[in-house]
């Protein structure tokens, strides 16, 4: 059976996987897919309300693209909430681990999520991790 969902794995620090995640998430979320993100690890920071903006190049594509201005992957993924059906979850491990709660979030991002819901909830659609 397939459905019209997308689930996107992220737990990378670096522009490149980024900004292709929030890419995926923004085109799936205004084409009308169900877009879900499980945000963990490396990426959990970027979320934060007073997180890093900068996320360092993994190679020349990721200067380039700072280089010729592309849209920001953060301005991408709050696009994706606001003009599609388009969810971002924290993992509530990693939320734990850090010790950082709701209120350390930016507001688009939903309430924690744990693996084991998310591997239910994508079961069905594609699944891309970065």
């Amino acid at each position: 059976m397939s459905t019209n969902r997308i689930s996107i794995i992220l737990t990378s620090d670096k522009r490149e996987p980024l900004q292709m995640a929030a890419m995926i998430a923004s085109v799936g979320a205004v084409s009308g897919s169900e877009v879900i993100v499980f945000v963990s690890m490396n990426a959990m920071p970027y979320f934060f309300k007073n997180g890093p903006e900068h996320a360092p190049a993994a190679g020349s594509i990721g200067e380039v693209m700072e280089q010729k201005k592309a849209p920001h992957f953060m301005t991408l993924f709050e696009q994706a909430v606001e003009l599609g059906d388009a969810k971002i979850y924290p993992c509530s491990m990693a939320m734990d681990l850090l010790e950082i709660g709701a209120q350390d979030l930016k507001p688009f991002v939903g309430d924690a999520m744990g693996l084991t819901k998310f591997l239910d909830d994508a079961r069905d659609g594609q699944v891309w991790s970065f």
